[in-house]
């Protein structure tokens, strides 16, 4: 049945949402492109083999969750509610969101647990209801601070409310990459909030989404060592080359991926060995609360090699370069790589 219910399922159309940055640093709403398996948001980076492609497919997206089993439910049954310190509490069944004005905007997630050059880390596109628009017609209280949801599984996350409202696109989420959501990434809804780890917010299979306080609710993995406030840390990752290899001495790509969620990348640098840090040329694709494809041509000379990689945000803040574990709060450090050059 649960199966049955998401395949037929028909999205309506969504408006297409998306705050691109000139080289100015200058902010301009755009209407984001279509995605198809045909497009070339789903080609790897500048067309070189091992490269991150600029869309992550549902089936290769990272999956880190609490769920032992995948809750397979019912699209036709199931409902969440809106509750706590709300004027006005809702019950919102899944019909009840597809009538609602839906958003469409691509964001990169991440987990927490992401060790500097790792992968769990995924790009998508994602269809929902707009959730500031959802706890406004709940009426929040005064003296909220925290936006508390649980998973029909148990899981809790929260975060403050002031995210929920500040302009970005956090969303209750119903489809990924133009299908409704496969069971694994939370069908039939989920929150998706850019800017902000997924242990503190990307809550998958909603019931509830509570309004309080952080001193009276903590979510799952607080009350475990993990920082409550987790804003997601500027990053960057070197996908090509890969460690190790050995590549012929001439002009090399050496190319990835780096996100400064919710405030955008302004530029990307590479190091070989000590030498000076090089501009990297960046894709065009993207928005504040998506990764950065970058490329950078190393003319190699043989011998054997440090590369690493930094990020530069539109603010001007320069990625961490001191290496640190990543609790409680996320990894820091310079993503590095050895290559020799034959």
């Amino acid at each position: 049945e649960a199966t049955a219910s998401r395949n037929a399922i028909v999205l309506p159309k969504a408006t297409a949402t998306g705050t691109t940055v000139s080289a100015s640093g200058t902010e301009s709403a755009t209407t984001i492109a279509a995605v198809s398996p045909a497009s070339g948001s789903n080609l790897p980076a500048f067309g070189l083999a091992g490269a991150e492609s600029y869309i992550t497919p549902a089936d290769k997206f990272y999956r880190i969750d609490t769920a032992l089993v995948i809750p397979q439910l019912d699209a036709k049954s199931w409902q969440m509610s809106i509750s706590g310190m709300v004027d006005k509490e809702l019950l919102l069944t899944f019909d009840d969101l597809l009538k609602r004005p839906l958003i469409e905007h691509d964001c990169t997630l991440m987990c927490v647990s992401n060790e500097i050059g790792g992968n769990l880390v995924g790009n998508a596109r994602w269809t929902g209801v707009r959730l500031s628009d959802v706890l406004k017609e709940a009426g929040i209280q005064t003296g909220a601070d925290q936006v508390f949801a649980t998973s029909t599984d148990g899981f809790t996350a929260g975060f403050p409310v002031d995210v929920a409202l500040d302009g970005r696109e956090a969303m209750i989420a119903i489809a990924m990459n133009g299908k409704p959501l496969p069971f694994m990434h939370g069908f039939p809804a989920r929150l998706v909030v850019p800017g902000i780890y997924g242990y503190v917010s990307a809550v998958k299979w909603l019931a509830d989404i509570k309004l309080t306080t952080f001193e009276e609710d903590q979510g799952y993995w607080i009350p475990r060592g993990w920082s409550a406030i987790a804003p997601i840390k500027i990053c960057s990752r070197i996908d090509v080359p890969t460690r190790s290899q050995n590549v012929k001495a001439g002009i090399v790509p050496i190319a990835g991926i780096a996100w400064a969620q919710h405030t955008g990348i302004k530029s990307v640098e590479v190091q070989i060995d000590e030498g000076p840090w090089q501009e990297c040329e960046l894709a065009v694709e993207g928005t504040i609360d998506t990764w950065k494809q970058w490329k950078y041509a190393w003319d190699a000379k043989p011998g054997r090699y440090v590369v690493r990689a930094r990020a530069i945000d539109l603010k001007g803040q320069v990625q961490i370069a001191e290496r640190t574990p990543v609790a409680p709060d996320g990894a820091t450090g310079y993503h590095t790589v050895g290559i020799e050059v034959g």
